[in-house]
């Protein structure tokens, strides 16, 4: 559990992750996403409010995994290797919508602005992350003075 916490807490500062999928040939292809991720005391799950666009729907359904970085130029780093799936759950959608629109800053964000037709629209989908593995590192890591925190 201190391994989700503190991923959450340093995913959470950051912000803005990069999101790798694996095209059909197995190639990588990342992009700039803003995930919220949520922890029960058991199990973390991370959500991701997107445009479906033709390649990460291509992507996903060929390869349903992802994985997240979030960097910072101080060094710090959560990285979440994760099982990804579109979500089509109107009560869903709207609960994550919330979560973000309630959360401070800078986490907190009002999706209105980009998808005027609501979490419901055409042009908006929720991906569910459901990590396999977390890693979480920084600049004592990185010189090699202390062992990344991992999971599992």
């Amino acid at each position: 559990m201190v391994v989700e916490r503190e991923f959450i807490e340093t995913a959470h500062r950051i912000v803005w992750c990069t999101v790798a999928t694996v095209d059909r040939q197995g190639r990588p292809r990342s992009r700039i996403l803003h995930p919220y991720w949520e922890f029960d005391g058991d199990r973390l799950v991370g959500w991701i409010v997107t445009r479906p666009t033709p390649v990460k729907v291509a992507h996903l359904a060929s390869t349903p995994y992802v994985s997240c970085s979030n960097w910072d130029p101080t060094q710090d780093v959560a990285i979440a290797d994760c099982h990804a799936e579109w979500v089509t759950d109107a009560a869903t959608r709207q609960r994550v919508w919330e979560l973000y629109r309630e959360a401070p800053a800078p986490l907190g964000f009002d999706f209105w602005s980009v998808f005027p037709d609501g979490p419901g629209g055409e042009t908006v989908s929720l991906l569910r992350l459901t990590p396999y593995r977390l890693r979480i590192t920084d600049v004592a890591t990185l010189s090699g003075q202390k062992a990344p925190l991992t999971w599992p």
